[in-house]
């Protein structure tokens, strides 16, 4: 509620200077935040956080280019640092033009609140069920809440400054890259789409010749396999992007012909580094059969989903040469990744793969299921006895720290531990598995 209030300040501005793609921007900032509301893993709130603050301060300062989205902090800050003089200028433009009507309704709110505030108590010490109907605040708790206001306060003044004057940076670019001729980039881009390609055509091949192909070619077991390059293949993804961005700012285009061969030779390479993501995925499948699911895994294999959408971006981008909105574009991927990522409920499906794992006859690694979140617990319920006792064990106290702790995972954990509590296990009766969970 309280990031709706304060990105709700952002839209009269945003509407009125027709900023629809900045609004739409607050508003996924918004529904990252929510996220807190609903999941219970710290990382993935901690994600959703970051990932909403990035957005919103990209969209509350116009940011367009590159360069203006790498220096959207520093005009957040900027902006900060502004909007407290800016509050006074306006208040005292209010108070000089529509004094005589303002100041009389503030004055009576005031009084009002006041008088409420002091009835109220009297009435709620005076009977027990007028009393049950307010919401009770204990003194321990009053300054935490004060100083929650004064941030969300604070928090809404500057995000309605930004929407108001936001810092006009979206216009700065980086300087036209000098521009080579056509065969000091040409070479190098195709001989690194000949390799691209022929690592791609290998992967097609262990794909078609199987488990089989694998050992006798290889030496390795499938999962050995699998386990193996998957690092290096988010290196090779992240590495052709640089390679494109460079080539894009370096390689000539003053003719229709120079055009022609940028865009195909980066195409090539875009569309077989495309390749090499779906390798990736794929050798993360298999070691996630042998293995199990784990958040590590889950992690590294949204990034590298998040990392094809932005080059199949890039090739949109080059079709026609325009890739002004790619900057905004790519950070709505990531935005729309993390929260993809916690609408998947990561923990719940952690818990999921490896429950039917185990019922397939694999080892279940109960101790690392148990040290998940209570976004786990409905699913860590349909265990049997006694691995779900085991992984339920360490989940009992999912009491509620008032209403600004509620979270719809707690809640649901309560309902499933008070439905049905877990037995009383020891050590040697859970049957730990062995799987490791890096």
């Amino acid at each position: 509620m309280t990031a709706a209030a304060v990105g709700s300040v952002s839209a009269l501005p945003l509407r009125r200077d027709q900023r629809w793609l900045d609004l739409a921007g607050v508003v996924l900032a918004v529904a990252l935040v929510c996220v807190v509301a609903v999941r219970d893993a710290p990382w993935v709130a901690v994600l959703a956080v970051v990932g909403a603050a990035a957005m919103a301060c990209v969209a509350l300062t116009a940011a367009r280019s590159w360069v203006s989205v790498g220096l959207c902090v520093p005009a957040l800050c900027h902006g900060s640092v502004r909007a407290a003089p800016w509050a006074v200028r306006g208040g005292i433009e209010l108070a000089g033009a529509r004094g005589a009507r303002v100041w009389p309704l503030l004055r009576a709110g005031g009084v009002a609140a006041v008088l409420v505030l002091v009835f109220g108590l009297l009435f709620a010490s005076a009977d027990v069920v007028f009393a049950s109907l307010v919401p009770e605040v204990g003194l321990s708790r009053v300054p935490v809440h004060v100083l929650a206001l004064v941030l969300g306060a604070g928090a809404a003044l500057v995000v309605a400054h930004l929407a108001s004057d936001s810092p006009r940076w979206e216009a700065l670019s980086l300087p036209p890259g000098r521009q080579v001729r056509r065969a000091e980039w040409l070479v190098p881009v195709v001989a690194l789409d000949a390799l691209v390609l022929t690592f791609v055509g290998v992967q097609v091949t262990a794909l078609l010749g199987g488990h089989r192909h694998v050992v006798e070619t290889a030496g390795l077991s499938y999962a050995q396999y699998a386990r193996q390059g998957f690092g290096q293949l988010v290196a090779v993804t992240l590495l052709t992007l640089g390679v494109v961005a460079v080539a894009a700012r370096r390689a000539p285009r003053r003719t229709h012909a120079d055009r022609v061969v940028t865009s195909g030779a980066l195409a090539v390479l875009v569309l077989a580094t495309l390749g090499v993501v779906a390798s990736a995925l794929r050798r993360m499948d298999l070691y996630v059969d042998a293995f199990g699911l784990t958040r590590l895994r889950l992690l590294v294999s949204v990034f590298e989903v998040c990392l094809g959408v932005v080059l199949v971006l890039v090739v949109v981008a080059g079709v026609r040469w325009r890739g002004a909105w790619l900057p905004r574009a790519v950070t709505v991927v990531a935005a729309l990744s993390v929260l993809s990522l916690a609408a998947l409920d990561p923990d719940a499906l952690i818990v999921e793969r490896n429950v039917e794992r185990f019922r397939e006859g694999a080892a279940l690694d109960v101790e690392y299921l148990s040290s998940l979140s209570l976004d786990a617990v409905p699913a860590l319920d349909a265990l049997p006895e006694p691995q779900r006792s085991c992984a339920l064990e360490r989940m009992r106290a999912t009491e509620q720290d008032g209403w600004g702790g509620w979270s719809l995972a707690r809640q649901r954990a309560a309902d499933v531990l008070r439905e049905r509590p877990p037995m009383d296990t020891s050590l040697s009766t859970c049957h730990l598995g062995l799987a490791s969970p890096d």
